[in-house]
């Protein structure tokens, strides 16, 4: 239950995790790209000046072989040496100025990015809790609305199956009364379905607010699977499937809630039926196995993909677009039953082969 009601600030610590990490990489990314730029910058400028000396060491050259010769004009060598010496010396002050001036600018540069990434980061943390807090408000007004029109549903649902109680009870023993029986027997059959759904979209609701109650007392496993097997026997011979159990084997017992658990192997049940060909079979087994009881829903129907083992757990999950017998929530359900009672469930399957749905409960010493 504890799980449970952490999931939601869970998965906002994963997200906030998830954001430092990012902007981590981020801040490493700059840095090593600002490296990157200024290394190059500093390249390009170390062969421009080399190219420059080179330029200008020629140039140094044709005026010494003009002094090997010189004219009247031309002033002494002494001179000459004084000015390069002049013109050296203030090269190189201005390259060391130009040096100066591009490391300021760097820092200058390095600064005004330091003061705007918290800036723009500050606001996309005020964005993204004004979202957060939007999405709270939605999520509670959207359960609010859920919660009251499930209970308007339940209501008007009870007075269909009443009425169609009535009806069967005062049908004739003619043809037209056995029509009527058929016919309310349908209606209880709808009803019953729908409920179902409704039961799910109430129990998605718990789920994402934190609030599945799981109420456990000690028992034996041993009569939860037979309840189970005797509720869908007639819609598994509906289908010519045989539907078998090994309830009235071995006692073994482990705290668990008994409405949740039913509903648990009700959903992988009714699964099987639903995907198990006529004349197939449906078995429910039980044994000890990791330290609490192992049950085990295996059918022979046409099986699973490898890769769809894990996102047959997943909400809303359909075996095709247009598969529409239910809402795909069932198996989501039980697995979120399953854990909020400190268990497993998982599939295994190969397509041709059927499937099998374990679920382990620990027993609690």
């Amino acid at each position: 239950m504890e799980r449970e009601e952490n999931h939601a600030s869970a998965e906002r610590e994963r997200t906030d995790e998830n954001l430092r990490a990012e902007r981590e990489n981020t801040d490493r990314a700059l840095t090593d790209t600002q490296k990157a730029i200024d290394g190059q910058a500093d390249l390009v400028v170390q062969r421009a000046r080399e190219h420059a000396d080179a330029v200008l060491e020629v140039a140094r050259d044709k005026a010494d072989e003009q002094l090997d010769h010189p004219s009247p004009q031309m002033a002494p060598g002494d001179t000459v040496a004084e000015e390069r010496e002049v013109e050296d010396a203030t090269l190189r002050e201005e390259r060391a100025s130009a040096d100066r001036s591009l490391r300021r600018e760097r820092r200058e540069d390095e600064r005004a990015l330091s003061r705007l990434l918290p800036l723009e980061r500050e606001a996309t943390d005020k964005t993204l809790l004004t979202e957060r807090a939007r999405s709270d408000n939605a999520i509670a007004n959207r359960d609010d609305f859920l919660g009251m029109v499930c209970h308007d549903l339940r209501e008007l649902l009870n007075g269909i199956v009443l009425s169609s109680a009535l009806l069967a009870e005062r049908a004739s023993e003619s043809d037209e009364g056995k029509r009527t029986l058929e016919g309310t027997a349908s209606i209880r059959r709808h009803a019953a379905r729908m409920n179902r759904l409704i039961g799910d979209l109430v129990d998605v609701v718990s789920i994402d607010a934190g609030k599945l109650a799981i109420v456990r007392s000690r028992a034996d496993t041993a009569g939860l699977v037979a309840e189970a097997a005797d509720a869908f026997q007639a819609s598994a011979s509906a289908k010519s499937i045989s539907l078998e159990s090994d309830g009235d084997g071995a006692p073994i017992e482990a705290d668990f809630d008994h409405d949740r658990m039913f509903q648990v192997l009700a959903n992988l049940i009714t699964n099987s039926i639903k995907f198990t060909p006529r004349g197939g079979s449906i078995r429910i087994t039980r044994e000890h196995a990791e330290g609490g009881v192992r049950i085990c829903v295996s059918d022979t129907g046409p099986g699973i993909p490898e890769n769809m083992l894990e996102a047959v757990f997943e909400r809303f999950w359909q075996v095709g677009v247009n598969d529409r017998r239910g809402l795909g929530l069932g198996l989501f359900i039980s697995r979120c039953i399953v854990e909020a009672h400190g268990g497993r469930i998982w599939a295994e399957s190969k397509p041709g082969e059927g499937s099998r749905f374990y679920l382990v409960l620990p027993i609690q010493a």
